[in-house]
C-alpha cells in the first residue's frame, strides 16, 4: 500500500513541479495596456489656431525590472519628439512633456499674437511584433510648430522581451557589413539606382555613401528598413522603405 501511494505520490508532485515552471514562466510575460494623454491650450483657439498635445503609449507591467526598462525608453523617446525648446529638459511624466509643449506656444502666442499659428503634436506607439527574443514598438509621430508643414514619422523600439534591454544591431545581426551590403542591392534594385554614385537619382546619403536607416522594424514576413523624411530624400520625395524577406537573412540574422 505505501509502495503504491509513493508511485501516485511521484507523478503528482513532478505533474506540480511543472505546473510552477510554467506558472514562474508565464509570470515572466511583460504585460501592455494602452494610455493615453491628452492636454489642449487655455488660451481662446479660432478654428485650427490652437495648441493640443495627444500621447497613446504601451505601458508594460507584471515584471518591475524589465516594465521599469522599457517605459522608461518609451518615455525619453516621446520626450526627445514632443519638447520645444533650446535648453535641456528633464520633465518626469507625460503631463510635464505636454505641459511644456503647451507652455511653448502660448508664450509664443502672447508674444506674437497675430502671428503665432495652431501647434499640434501627436504620439501613436503600440507593440508591432513580439516573438520569444524581439519585442518590437513601433512610434508614429507627428509635430507641427509652425512653418509650411508638419514633420511626421515612424520610430522602431527594440527589447529583449525576458529583460527589457533595448536590442541594437549587434544584438540581432551576425555582420552588419554583410547585411548592409544586401540592404544596398536590394534598395539600388528597388529604386532603380545605378552602379555609381547612390545619390544619382536625387537621394541625399551623407558623403554618398548607403547607410542603414535609424529605425528596422521586425515583421512577420521579415525586416523593414524605414528611411524617415529628410533621412535621405527631402519632403517632397517622403519615406523610402525596404522590405527584406527572411528567407533572405538567414546569413545575417542572429534572432528573430
Amino acid at each position: 500500500m505505501k509502495r503504491l501511494l509513493l508511485f501516485i505520490a511521484i507523478p503528482l508532485a513532478f505533474a506540480s513541479c511543472q505546473k510552477d515552471k510554467k506558472e514562474s514562466s508565464e509570470l515572466k510575460t511583460v504585460d501592455f495596456q494602452s494610455k493615453t494623454f491628452e492636454k489642449k491650450t487655455t488660451l481662446p483657439c479660432k478654428g485650427d489656431l490652437c495648441a493640443e498635445v495627444k500621447i497613446t503609449v504601451p505601458e508594460a507591467s507584471a515584471v518591475p525590472v524589465v516594465a521599469d526598462s522599457i517605459n522608461k525608453k518609451i518615455f525619453n523617446t516621446v520626450r526627445g519628439i514632443v519638447y520645444f525648446g533650446e535648453k535641456p529638459y528633464n520633465g518626469k511624466t507625460y503631463e510635464d512633456i505636454m505641459t511644456s509643449f503647451i507652455n511653448s506656444y502660448e508664450e509664443l502666442k502672447k508674444e506674437f499674437p497675430d502671428e503665432t499659428l495652431g501647434w499640434e503634436a501627436k504620439i501613436d506607439a503600440k507593440v508591432d511584433y513580439t516573438s520569444d527574443k524581439v519585442l518590437n514598438i513601433k512610434l508614429h509621430h507627428y509635430t507641427y510648430t509652425g512653418g509650411a508643414h508638419g514633420y511626421e514619422g515612424n520610430r522602431s523600439l527594440l527589447f529583449n522581451p525576458e529583460t527589457g534591454k533595448e536590442l541594437t544591431r549587434k544584438d540581432f545581426l551576425k555582420d552588419e557589413a554583410g547585411f548592409k551590403a544586401l540592404a544596398e542591392k536590394e534598395f539600388r534594385k528597388k529604386y532603380k539606382i545605378p552602379a555609381g554614385a547612390i545619390n544619382s537619382t536625387g537621394l541625399m546619403f551623407e558623403n554618398e555613401v548607403f547607410e542603414l536607416p535609424q529605425s528596422i522594424f521586425f515583421t512577420p514576413k521579415g525586416l523593414l528598413l524605414y528611411y524617415n523624411t529628410y533621412e535621405i530624400a527631402s519632403y517632397a520625395d517622403g519615406p523610402k522603405e525596404l522590405l527584406l524577406p527572411y528567407d533572405q537573412l538567414k546569413d545575417h540574422l542572429l534572432i528573430k
